[in-house]
């Protein structure tokens, strides 16, 4: 049975066919209980020994079968990735800045089963011809580096494998969880995102670079020991296995749960106990969007059923809304604290969004022009796309969607008024930083 990350057994939400999560009840899986529950790594040579040798085309058809993407958000397809990216020179960078605020997947995973993580990424630097993993984690004390730092050294007691993993930390911005402001920052300079190259082509120092999230790489370890039949024994037919979601807001715990593809919202939501009758939900993060309640119930956690809804999958975060909060006054929230985030590199973060963030503060104190909404649409048109990363398409979505969910408040506050119970913001947030992602 799948059980809540942290709580004790018999609490929480419940499914079948627990894989990432298996074993992190308690504290950090040791070595010792990380090999007896999964078993040894298998080792990726680089030719066939056996029939059932695991090999990087092997490896690189069976991610492509299974359809595994990227965790972090982006999305991007694993076996692409690891057919990109080869040669002595090469790098695998484990993502584990997880700087989407109300996100706890990759610091569970991090910090109760590092070595799955690991597995994952080391089979991906034998599959790369990579001689070094680097984990990459953010300056904050709520998520120390020890739990890492102890499975580096019970690696190398028992001499498990011969590639070496190293931990750099660097600064807990939004924008610094971006792979090219990762590589940048790990080449020397500020952690910026950057156009140009592709890390698989000219990634840290300008050698070949995978990066890829903690729970992306922890998915491939299962992979690797268990194969693609195995693997999508449970989920969608065009998204297979499990995915890691944190559950936000209005429920009775801030908690990580693992379900299968496919699985409607409403069931996670309904498992975990909201607090209050939800009035919408947000899918995907702070950069997600909006899906009104109880339409959002019955939608399937996919990639393409929650576009279609309006969201994305991203981090795996959803945040609960009750029906007693603004989400006017939410969004303005979120979005004023997103416009802090930027990195200021480019004329959409640094007009754009504030304007975008200023515009919903006057909307949602009210009353307003109507014309407001009609800028707010076009303003989040003219961002999209024109980022030198995604940052601005992320705040373009959560308004498009916030106006979209909201109509009947909109309403309300044009003329002044406010249909909620409590206008104070319910989804916390890191203090403002200022703009983003110097140095390491």
């Amino acid at each position: 049975m799948t059980r809540v990350a942290g709580a004790r057994p018999g609490t929480g939400a419940q499914w079948a066919g627990q894989r990432l999560l298996a074993g992190i009840a308690g504290g950090m899986l040791p070595l010792g209980e990380h090999l007896s529950l999964h078993g040894p790594r298998p080792r990726c040579l680089p030719r066939a020994l056996t029939t059932d040798s695991l090999t990087r085309d092997t490896l690189i058809e069976a991610a492509r079968a299974c359809g595994i993407r990227g965790r972090g958000g982006g999305g991007f397809p694993v076996a692409e990735k690891l057919a990109a990216v080869h040669g002595r020179r090469a790098l695998v960078v484990v993502n584990g800045a997880e700087s989407e605020p109300a996100s706890r997947k990759d610091a569970t995973l991090l910090g109760r089963a590092p070595h799955l993580v690991l597995d994952g990424a080391v089979l991906a630097a034998e599959a790369v011809g990579a001689g070094e993993v680097v984990v990459w984690l953010p300056a904050d004390p709520a998520r120390p580096a020890q739990p890492v730092l102890t499975a580096i050294a019970e690696r190398q007691r028992a001499d498990l494998e011969q590639v070496a993993i190293r931990v750099e930390v660097g600064p807990h911005r939004f924008v610094a969880g971006n792979a090219s402001a990762l590589v940048n920052a790990l080449s020397g300079a500020g952690a910026l995102p950057s156009l140009g190259p592709h890390a698989t082509e000219h990634g840290v120092q300008g050698r070949p670079t995978m990066v890829s999230n903690a729970e992306t790489l922890a998915q491939l370890a299962l992979l690797g020991r268990h194969g693609p039949a195995w693997f999508g024994q449970v989920g969608d037919p065009h998204e297979q296995g499990t995915v890691l979601v944190t559950l936000a807001g209005a429920v009775r715990r801030h908690v990580v749960v693992e379900v299968p593809f496919g699985t409607p919202l409403g069931q996670v939501v309904q498992a975990t106990g909201p607090t209050a009758e939800p009035q919408a939900l947000l899918v995907g993060g702070y950069a997600g969007g909006w899906v009104p309640w109880p339409q959002a119930a019955g939608v399937p956690i996919t990639s393409r059923h929650l576009r279609a809804a309006g969201a994305a999958l991203g981090a795996g975060v959803v945040a609960v809304l009750p029906t007693s909060q603004c989400g006017l006054v939410e969004t303005a929230h979120l979005a004023s604290w997103l416009a802090g985030e930027s990195s200021g590199q480019c004329g959409p973060c640094v007009n754009g969004l504030p304007a975008i963030a200023r515009g919903l503060r006057q909307l949602a104190s009210g009353p307003a022009d109507s014309a407001l909404v009609d800028r707010l649409v076009r303003w989040s048109g003219m961002v999209t796309g024109r980022g030198l990363c995604a940052h601005p398409d992320g705040v373009a979505l959560l308004v498009r969607s916030a106006l979209a969910t909201f109509g009947a408040e909109i309403g309300a506050h044009l003329s002044g008024w406010c249909n909620a119970q409590s206008r104070h913001p319910l989804l916390p947030l890191p203090a403002a930083r200022g703009r983003g992602g110097e140095g390491r």
